[in-house]
């Protein structure tokens, strides 16, 4: 589906046969990662096998869902109409505990106080009647 640049809806995620567990756990507020029975390798991304020793022997387990920030944007300027509303946000290169780098966007948190190394826990936001999104947002002492 293309967006016109005076489009105001904000693409949507759309569920694939690799994806569809992934995003149907996220509206059970269940986050999960695809972990390779061979090797070990954790993965963020859902695929039909492992990124890694390209074993087909993936499973899906809950994550915990904790990380640091390893890298982040703050965003001044909306890429387009349907994100002018959302200016500022940060955009976040996440470091999750079980190791996948994720990117996603920091919600609920001040972001005077974005920095590197900061510890985040995920949190599912509702973009749309049954579409929840992985979001972060600061963790919680």
């Amino acid at each position: 589906m293309s967006h016109s640049p005076f489009d105001t809806s904000k693409p949507l995620p759309v569920a694939d046969g690799d994806s569809a567990e992934f995003w149907k756990a996220l509206n059970e507020g269940v986050f999960l990662l695809q972990h390779c029975e061979d090797c070990g390798d954790v993965q963020y991304y859902q695929q039909a096998m492992c990124r890694i020793c390209l074993s087909e022997n993936v499973s899906r387990k809950p994550s915990s869902g904790k990380g640091v920030i390893y890298s982040y944007s703050v965003v001044h300027r909306a890429p387009g109409p349907a994100f002018k509303a959302d200016v500022p946000y940060a955009v976040l290169l996440v470091q999750l505990d079980e190791g996948p780098k994720m990117i996603s966007r920091l919600v609920e948190s001040d972001l005077s106080l974005v920095d590197f190394d900061l510890p985040v826990e995920w949190v599912g936001v509702e973009v749309a009647e049954g579409v929840t999104l992985p979001c972060f947002r600061f963790a919680k002492s």
